[in-house]
């Protein structure tokens, strides 16, 4: 087993007229986070974790501010492109942690629900999430949400009869061959660290 670990941080400025997401959850609040996709600070740390830790690039290299298909998209979907990464890496979330640092509105009563709502994204249980906040005291970051997470990640042990299968190949040639006996088709690893999402983007209402 192999572990590995990832950091990710995010940062996004509080604008009138917009809805308060964070981790997946609307907050009624009187302002959102300005962004291009929906502004989830916490869901964009979470994401830029995620990747950092199988070296796969950050949540720009898969989605540019730049690309008008992401305009006000839901972060969740960056969340599972993350996902998709770490599992064709072959690992999968031992733990996250994370905090949240802005002034307004208070955490503490929706900590709960938060955390709830971001364990169901990552499939996981709540108790492998956790969600801190705290004040911006002395940073001048009154109308600004920050966010900060780190992921403990674990590989994920092939199969036996896989494993057993594959140890027998030598070269690529044959372990494709081996994998096409088991699911039809081999699945290239090259996948790990592509920069473009495997869903037809122009799907996304």
């Amino acid at each position: 087993m192999s572990l590995r670990i990832g950091y990710g941080f995010d940062s996004h400025a509080f604008k009138p007229g917009v809805p308060l997401v964070i981790g997946g959850l609307k907050i009624d609040h009187p302002e959102g986070l300005a962004g291009h996709s929906d502004g989830d600070v916490l869901l964009h740390a979470i994401t830029d974790a995620l990747l950092g830790a199988v070296s796969a690039g950050d949540i720009g290299s898969f989605f540019p501010p730049s690309d008008q298909r992401w305009k006000n998209a839901d972060s969740s979907i960056f969340l599972a492109t993350a996902l998709e990464e770490i599992a064709v890496a072959g690992y999968k979330i031992v733990n996250i942690d994370t905090v949240l640092v802005l002034a307004k509105p208070k955490i503490v009563p929706i900590s709960g629900e938060l955390r709830e709502r971001v364990a169901e994204l990552l499939g996981v249980k709540p108790g492998e999430v956790g969600i801190k906040a705290k004040t911006p005291e002395g940073l001048n970051q009154d109308h600004v949400a920050v966010a900060h997470c780190t992921v403990l990640l674990e590989s994920v042990a092939a199969p036996e009869g896989l494993a057993r299968m594959a140890a027998t190949a030598e070269t690529e040639d044959e372990l494709n061959a081996v994998v096409k006996g088991l699911v039809d088709e081999p699945r290239s690893v090259s996948a790990l660290g592509r920069k473009l999402p495997t869903f037809d983007t122009n799907d996304l209402t």
